[in-house]
């Protein structure tokens, strides 16, 4: 789901980056505001989690592949303005340093992956909460139906392109498949697969937190029980150990959860293919809209002319810098350096705030 340069028009990304600086906006006033100190390391955690999760490709029959998010959760465990935040250093290093998503498509991917799916998602959780109080259930609806309502977005901003910018051939200068290809070839993998994964992800996530990190997230204010007991002691323990031993053993759990999404990261290695709408430049004329349609036959001159990042480790491989290095192991030191660089920027966040904050 992240869009790569030059599949929109740069004015479909100014606009969708117009409509994202509000809520970058809000969101960082909102997490300036409310976070203290170790929540900080929260907000790194909830970017690490969220660019491991998509690290994880899945396979779907025609050779198109997909990932989960965790924009729902993580909106549902810190807030969603502070779900905004992580998943935008997410996608930032994803862009910048892995070559996933564009430069010129930052906003666009920030529109739909880190306002429309963890806002959608937090709000359908909420409204569910009246209705039921089984959690669990609850996180794997509202966590699908984010997922799904930015896999919808996406579809109408690739979907529109040929309709607004063609050539004097009639051709389409970017994406160059319309809404009646776009949105179906986009919903069918998210509304079965893909969606499915998040919501597994998701509820898997909610609950380890729940159950072995409880003082992660506000969420877990109002615990059960049995949950309570556990906490209560934990509040005891912690309040006779000092304050650095107090955030270690608060976070020792998430951590461990990083580092075991960090060895299976390889798993995502086995989908072959490329997700739908991300194809390079070398090979969309061969693409088709659907897995029994024609090839596409051409090139978009807006792809083949528009802007190009040269990433630092395109692709997650570390193929030119360590030639001799496996597919896994470069996997693996590209989990830990995204995941290390999420942490690193939430404690630089950190210190702007609290300079700001001081002054």
């Amino acid at each position: 789901m992240h869009i790569p340069d030059n599949y929109l028009s740069v004015s479909t990304c100014a606009v969708l980056t117009a409509a994202t600086v509000p809520v970058w906006y809000r969101s960082i006033k909102t997490v300036v505001r409310d976070f203290p100190q170790e929540r900080f390391s929260a907000l790194g955690v909830a970017a690490a989690c969220s660019f491991l999760a998509m690290m994880f490709n899945i396979p779907l029959p025609g050779g198109t592949t997909g990932h989960a998010v965790g924009g729902t959760v993580l909106a549902i465990l810190l807030g969603p303005q502070a779900a905004c935040v992580a998943l935008t250093i997410a996608l930032a290093i994803q862009a910048l340093l892995f070559g996933d998503g564009g430069i010129i498509a930052f906003g666009a991917n920030c529109f739909n992956l880190a306002f429309v799916c963890p806002f959608a998602g937090y709000y359908v959780y909420r409204a569910l909460q009246r209705f039921s109080k089984n959690a669990l259930v609850n996180v794997a609806v509202s966590s699908f139906v984010g997922l799904n309502l930015a896999a919808l977005t996406t579809a109408i901003q690739f979907g529109i392109q040929p309709a607004l910018f063609t050539d004097a051939n009639g051709q389409a200068l970017y994406c160059p498949y319309g809404l009646s290809v776009a949105v179906p070839a986009m919903m069918i993998g998210h509304l079965t697969l893909f969606g499915l994964a998040e919501a597994v992800f998701s509820v898997a996530v909610f609950a380890f937190i729940r159950q072995s990190a409880p003082h992660f997230s506000p969420e877990f204010a109002n615990l059960t029980p049995e949950t309570a007991d556990v906490a209560d002691s934990a509040t005891q323990s912690n309040a006779e150990a000092p304050q650095v031993a107090t955030r270690s053993s608060r976070f020792l759990p998430v951590y461990l959860m990083l580092a075991l999404l960090i060895v299976l990261s390889p798993l995502g290695l086995l989908a072959e293919g490329t997700a739908w709408g991300e194809w390079g430049a070398d090979e969309i004329a061969a693409t088709q809209a659907a897995a029994d349609g024609p090839e596409l036959g051409y090139t978009p001159s807006g792809l083949t002319d528009g802007f190009a990042w040269n990433a630092p480790v395109p692709d997650y491989s570390l193929a030119e810098s360590a030639p001799g290095l496996p597919d896994w192991a470069a996997y693996v030191l590209s989990a830990i350096i995204g995941t290390a660089l999420s942490v690193v920027l939430a404690k630089l966040s950190y210190l702007f705030v609290a300079a700001k904050r001081s002054a």
